[in-house]
């Protein structure tokens, strides 16, 4: 499937921000099933300076700086991808995830090294003994990996109502699951402690979903939005992801802007700025399927 992606995001400042710095990841990444035909960034005002780099996680990212009084900052980017098909490994037939516990502390293998690095604690994901107690009720023993966070996936989704209003983006994660309510980003994050917890790699996916409209209601272009997700690491198959805000496997309706080990490795848009007093942010986001490819 080809995917046109549009992505406005728009802050209006109560005064002029003098100076400002950002990075941006807005770029989605190639991969074996993600192909990037085309992505283009359009900044208003122009920045001074900007430069493009890869991440730590190889994710592309942009960092820029705008020297110049403005009231306004719009950032847009279009891209066009194709999303392949992948095999994903029978959930019953991964290893038990004891065993796959074991297995990734015994992996001394350079791949296996950078897998490690989604096994520990991380800026806004800390371990905590209550979802480790919350992921036990899914991982019963001898019970093969996929098969229990699939489980595990869905009753995240059944447990926890999507609320915009009750988090932000600082909400740390055990008020999230003492409330049990937030959005994509919190979903993604109590999956990922959860998994953790056990001793299990999982990492955070920052993306976007194809959305349809109500049943007889005509698709609005921008009402989209961007979303986050898990992915788990199964021996033996590799990574697997998962979203439980929808309680589904995140294949062909979902493009991948980039991962990391939490929100904070792969914000959309973070910066440093000085002056523009209190500001209001908009964004139109638009996920539209164009062709099946060959």
């Amino acid at each position: 499937m080809i995917y046109e992606v549009y992505h406005k995001t728009e802050y209006r400042y109560s005064e002029p921000v003098t100076i400002s710095n950002h990075t941006i990841h807005l770029q989605p990444r190639t991969m074996d099933y993600q192909k990037v035909q085309h992505c283009l960034l359009d900044i208003h005002p122009r920045p001074n300076t900007q430069r493009e780099r890869t991440d730590y996680f190889g994710n592309s990212s942009l960092f820029f700086t705008i020297e110049e009084p403005h009231l306004r900052l719009q950032i847009t980017a279009r891209s066009r991808v194709e999303v392949l098909s992948r095999l994903i490994p029978s959930a019953r037939q991964t290893p038990l995830w004891e065993q796959s516990v074991d297995m990734l502390l015994r992996d001394q293998t350079q791949s296996g090294l950078h897998v490690a690095e989604f096994l520990h604690e991380s800026p806004l994901i800390p371990y905590l003994p209550e979802l480790r107690d919350y992921a036990l009720l899914s991982f019963l023993p001898q019970r093969p990996l996929l098969d229990a966070a699939l489980d595990l996936n869905q009753r995240i989704f059944e447990d926890f109502d999507f609320d915009p209003a009750a988090t932000t983006v600082s909400t740390p994660v055990m008020d999230v699951f003492r409330d049990r309510k937030g959005v994509c980003q919190d979903f993604a994050h109590i999956m990922i402690a959860c998994l953790r917890s056990l001793g299990l790699a999982a990492r955070y996916v920052s993306g976007y979903v194809r959305t349809e409209p109500p049943r007889g209601k005509p698709r609005i272009f921008g009402a989209d939005a961007s979303h986050a997700w898990t992915s788990v690491f199964c021996p033996g198959y590799g990574w697997v992801d998962l979203d439980p805000t929808n309680n589904r496997m995140a294949l062909n309706d979902y493009v991948t802007l980039g991962w990391g080990r939490d929100y904070s490795d792969v914000s959309l848009i973070r910066g440093v700025l000085s002056g523009g007093g209190q500001h209001r942010l908009y964004f139109s986001v638009n996920m539209q399927p164009e062709m099946m490819s060959a």
